[in-house]
């Protein structure tokens, strides 16, 4: 037996730790259900929800409660939530308000359409204006999504109380109907008339044109005038005659010079000396009153562009005051004036210059230091360097020695009998003489002259080896005739005469 409930009797059960109310919602397959909560408050089971609901149906249907009979009973209705019942279901409304304008004297009054959407689940309203292009006012969410009050003494909009015809315009009649309210007819909105004003259709009356830009792009697309032309600007202080280069682009009559660069040409390695644009034929004949301190010359001001009938071989033209004279062109340039201008003179103007003449600057005398090639270095470049040698020809004529017979030419009595051989080494170019021995000639014989390179000695030569003779055969055109003749007649091999 329990305790009676009584000041003193009750205590707090240490083992009961839940005191939350249970769930009378659940979520099945992703759908939100009803469900009759089967524990009370700490965790208890209720009794009275044993029973299944068709138990609970068929006892209410059986069981008589009443005097006079047995009563029948409805089934309980399942309590849904309105959150549940109403979710995601809005009803749209389109509406619209006068606004007032008192900055503009065009108009009075402007009228913006709006949409005003209810919200069944929770009695919140949100107004919304479309976007308008080009309207300049600030339009999009007006109202955020909220409860809005109807009056002064707090009551809050519903759905009872909008209709047609009142305050908004409704579309959204399934709901409205199932609830016995009968809307009324629709209204159309009013004309705002300054929009109006805006859409008024503008008339132009200009004469149409007979040039056709877009048969120019699709007959003349990647069609370029290509000419050779040269800036003469000679008559100005270390001025020169310049090549370049003119494109006229035939799609859009544009014009662009480029530049012809050389190796060494010390210019900068630009490539473009004017850019692809329209030219006018002249940049001077502009009105009195225009500006030109303050103002680039644009198109209102130009009467005449730059065309392809002022351009042609042997013709100067004047871009951006400088004078180009156009000496030549290419192969379609030559055939599109053929076509179109009936040209048929294509000569080419000679425009190139003769180049300077060398100016001679002769070796200064031999100053008696070094050799004869050092003294030629130190003339060459401020920084003397030692002089090359050429490893060609010594590798080619390595061992390659022509060697004469000569005597001395000498006004010496003595010298007269005296016999020499001169040896002339190809590969460097270098001398060596020798002397023979002579019996009772009073001269020691031996090494007249070390090998070396020498400037010129006066000796007579008498004879040369066979070897002499067969080079000078091979390399005859390097030798006089006379002297190889006169070999082959010494040696007894003097071809027949015919």
């Amino acid at each position: 037996m329990s305790l009676p409930f009584l000041p003193g009797n009750s205590f707090k059960d240490p083992t009961r730790t839940k005191y939350h109310v249970s769930q009378s919602l659940g979520f099945k397959n992703g759908y939100a259900l009803a469900s009759r909560p089967l524990r009370a408050v700490g965790g208890d089971p209720l009794l009275v929800n044993q029973l299944t609901d068709d138990a609970l149906d068929e006892l209410a249907n059986t069981q008589p409660t009443l005097t006079y009979g047995n009563s029948t009973k409805p089934a309980p209705v399942e309590f849904v939530p309105a959150h549940v019942a109403f979710d995601k279901k809005v009803l749209r409304f389109d509406a619209y308000f006068k606004q007032t304008v008192h900055e503009s004297p065009n108009e009075h009054y402007r009228l913006r359409d709006v949409r005003v959407f209810y919200y069944l689940e929770d009695d919140s309203i949100s107004v919304v204006e479309p976007m308008v292009e080009n309207s300049g006012i600030p339009q999009g969410k007006l109202i955020k999504r909220q409860r809005i009050p109807c009056d002064e003494l707090g009551r809050l909009w519903h759905w009872k109380d909008l209709n047609l015809g009142i305050d908004v315009t409704f579309y959204g009649k399934d709901f409205m109907e199932s609830e016995g309210i009968e809307l009324s007819a629709a209204e159309a909105m009013p004309t705002d008339p300054y929009t109006q004003t805006r859409h008024l259709p503008t008339y132009s009356y200009t004469t149409p044109s007979t040039y056709d830009k877009l048969k120019q792009f699709i007959e003349m697309d990647r069609h370029v005038l290509h000419f050779f032309c040269v800036w003469d600007d000679r008559d100005s202080m270390f001025g020169e005659m310049k090549p370049y280069i003119l494109h006229y682009y035939l799609v859009d009559d544009t014009v662009e010079i480029r530049e012809i660069h050389e190796p060494n040409d010390g210019r900068d390695p630009y490539p473009v000396l004017l850019c692809r644009q329209r030219l006018p034929k002249d940049r001077s004949c502009l009105p009195a009153n225009f500006p030109a301190g303050v103002m680039e010359v644009s198109e209102n001001e130009v009467k005449e562009w730059l065309s392809p009938i002022d351009l042609g071989i042997g013709k100067t033209i004047n871009i951006m005051g400088r004078r180009f004279l156009l000496y030549d062109c290419d192969g379609f340039t030559k055939e599109f004036y053929r076509v179109n201008f009936n040209v048929t003179n294509f000569t080419p103007i000679q425009v190139q210059q003769l180049p300077p003449q060398a100016v001679e600057q002769p070796l200064p005398p031999y100053n008696g230091f070094g050799s004869l090639e050092d003294s030629k270095q130190s003339c060459l470049s401020l920084i003397p360097q030692p002089p090359k040698k050429d490893f060609i020809k010594m590798l080619e004529n390595d061992g390659k020695v022509l060697r004469f017979a000569a005597v001395m030419d000498s006004p010496r009595a003595e010298d007269e009998h005296r016999k020499f051989i001169i040896s002339y080494y190809l590969s460097d170019d270098t001398m060596a003489i020798f002397e023979p021995p002579q019996r009772n000639a009073g001269i020691l014989g031996g090494k007249f002259l070390e090998r070396m390179r020498v400037l010129k000695h006066r000796f007579t030569l008498t004879d040369a080896d066979e070897y002499v003779l067969k080079y000078m055969e091979a390399h005859a055109d390097q030798f006089p005739t006379a002297t190889i003749q006169s070999l082959q007649k010494k040696h007894g091999k003097l071809p027949p005469s015919n």
